[in-house]
């Protein structure tokens, strides 16, 4: 089948979703409910073009495709952050910090956490970034059983509040949190679209692309930073997402045929889009949100995942 045929029928798949999601059972009520589900369609589609934005990317830059841009520790630090705020202001906190005010501390806290794994263990470009993998993935664990200790430490009712912060929701969003991480997204993918051809060429491996006259040190610090950013706006406004990104790549790969950005980009951020509206209408329409956005993706993304690692280990 023609690749271009199937881009447009991703896409066109995405409106016949989007509309399906604002419209079925609003009853035309533009007062309320129209602008409620517009303002998660938004998220979902920041949301949809964070997750396949910063999965692809940081897969072309590793050369593996069933790593995804969790393992660097960001959404561990992220659940440790709100473990810490509940701990020391309490259930409280969402009131304190203001509607904005979680979103902006997470931001910062990641961007932070990232400049750090730049700063020192990012300083030789061939030899650690597999370490910084490695650290990322030690990280994690380390910073996930603090987080479970302070779980411990809390009250039932801190506790359930913290658990909301451990789900993909696409409930939480406020229209202000929603333009700024637009914002932010919309200029990393303009720095992001620029370079398109150095990623092409940086996914071939250091070795080839210093053959071909890139700067591999630079432009690889450059694309983690912009992963840095967009897993940071997706996972403080939407929560941790697990193997999506996994899930995303490699069905982008499978239908676009090629590895070129300027085509797998789009059509990951289409798929991505797609699979969030079938699952945020499910949880409103089918189970009436008597489960979560993130228990079905990770049901659908983690069993995708170990069918691939089975399937991996049994081609070697």
């Amino acid at each position: 089948m023609n690749r271009a045929l199937i881009h447009s029928g991703v896409w066109l798949l995405v409106i016949v979703l989007a509309l399906a999601f604002v419209l079925l059972g609003a009853d035309f009520d533009f007062d309320y409910v129209i602008p409620k589900r517009l303002a998660r369609l938004g998220a979902i589609c920041l949301g949809g073009v964070c997750v396949a934005w910063s999965s692809l990317v940081f897969q072309s830059i590793t050369g593996n495709r069933i790593l995804t841009p969790a393992i660097m520790g960001y959404e561990a630090v992220y659940l440790l952050l709100q473990a810490l705020l509940i701990l020391l202001l309490g259930s409280g906190s969402l009131a304190l910090l203001g509607p904005n005010g979680n979103v902006l501390i997470s931001l910062l806290c990641m961007f932070g956490y990232s400049w750090a794994l730049h700063r020192w263990l990012l300083r030789d470009a061939r030899s650690n970034l597999y370490f910084l993998l490695l650290f990322g993935l030690v990280l994690s664990v380390v910073l996930g059983t603090f987080t479970q200790f302070i779980q411990l430490s809390i009250s039932p009712g801190e506790f359930s509040v913290l658990q909301g912060f451990s789900y993909t929701s696409f409930n939480r969003i406020q229209p202000q949190q929603l333009l700024y991480s637009a914002v932010l997204v919309a200029l990393v993918g303009l720095l992001g679209l620029k370079t398109l051809a150095s990623l092409d060429v940086l996914a071939l491996g250091r070795d080839q692309a210093l053959s071909l006259g890139v700067d591999y040190r630079r432009y690889v610090r450059l694309y983690l930073a912009l992963i840095a950013v967009l897993v940071a706006v997706s996972t403080s406004l939407l929560g941790p997402t697990a193997f999506m990104g996994i899930f995303v790549a490699n069905l982008t790969y499978a239908l676009a045929g090629t590895s070129r950005h300027r085509l797998t980009l789009p059509m990951g951020s289409a798929l991505a889009i797609a699979m969030f509206i079938i699952a945020q209408f499910l949880v409103e329409q089918v189970f009436n949100y008597k489960t979560t956005v993130g228990i079905l993706v990770n049901l659908v993304c983690g069993g995708y995942f170990l069918a691939l690692m089975i399937r991996s280990r049994g081609r070697t």
